[in-house]
């Protein structure tokens, strides 16, 4: 699923989260949270390949991310 479908999944506060840190390692609850509304979970590549894993988003989501927070027109990573 696409960030632009779980995304309003989540709860505001996670949301408010991920915009605040965007670009930031990820925590785990909220990683976990991504998941449980359909997104990436915790040991999938979309996070990338580092051992131990970081959860640190594509850059391509960070930049949803950030249009999305700015009220601008994104695009699907």
């Amino acid at each position: 699923m696409d960030i632009e479908q779980w995304w309003p999944r989540l709860a505001q506060s996670a949301r408010e989260w991920l915009v605040a840190n965007n670009g930031d390692e990820v925590p785990s609850e909220i990683v976990e949270e991504i998941e449980a509304v359909g997104g990436p979970g915790l040991h999938d590549s979309w996070w990338g390949d580092e051992v131990p894993r970081h959860h640190t988003m594509p850059d391509a989501a960070v930049d949803w991310i950030e249009a999305s927070a700015n009220d601008e027109p994104t695009d699907v990573p």
